[in-house]
């Protein structure tokens, strides 16, 4: 894969959205041949899933069908997204890949970390170059979360201890892996998308 790899990372109202976003749009100014994506989503299968794991009831599925559920996209993700832009030599921006899985499916709910793994090393077998996870307060995220609430609630109604023990998640991956830089999500979007962008330039010289 000659592309660069890039996932951003965070809890619900994190604004991870907007500087995946914001950031797509700098590196293309810039000239950068870049590929904006999503998950779950992304590819069009991956779409269609996304909407059986994001919208009705909280109980819809449980933690051990959402692996499933999200590996199913995610894998769909990386053929028909991920790869053939890598390939390209673009840099690949998602707004959540595994680590999401990880922590929102394999620590929230039981300790499911070893299933998580090992559907991932198996169907998946692909890291980011450099995970971006916008760090923010989690009764801050719910609060914008909610604000905007519209069909893709469920795993914001699942309330902010879910949030908080989906930030410590975060928090302890970044701890553990190289590839993750920690950006404050406080500040106004604009100072937060040049954090960004300055993050993502130091590791695209380093690399």
């Amino acid at each position: 894969m000659a592309g660069f790899f890039i996932s951003f990372e965070g809890i619900d109202g994190s604004g991870k959205s907007t500087q995946s976003r914001l950031l797509a749009d700098s590196l293309r100014a810039q000239g950068r041949s870049v590929t904006q994506t999503r998950e779950p989503g992304g590819s069009a299968g991956a779409e269609e899933i996304r909407r059986l794991v994001l919208e009705g009831a909280v109980d819809r599925w449980s933690a051990e069908t959402e692996i499933l559920l999200f590996t199913a996209a995610r894998r769909d993700h990386l053929e028909k997204t991920i790869r053939p832009a890598l390939a390209r030599g673009d840099i690949v921006i998602t707004d959540r890949f595994a680590d999401s899985t990880r922590v929102f499916q394999g620590l929230t709910r039981g300790d499911l970390t070893g299933t998580v793994d090992a559907l991932h090393d198996l169907m998946i077998g692909v890291e980011p170059d450099l995970t971006l996870l916008i760090d923010l307060d989690p009764a801050l995220g719910l609060s914008r979360a909610t604000a905007r609430a519209g069909a893709e609630m469920r795993f914001e109604d699942m309330g902010l201890a879910f949030q908080t023990r989906a930030r410590a998640g975060f928090l302890d991956l970044a701890a553990r892996k190289d590839r993750f830089r920690i950006i404050d999500g406080t500040p106004p979007p604009d100072q937060v998308a040049q954090a960004v962008l300055d993050a993502t330039l130091a590791a695209l010289r380093a690399r």
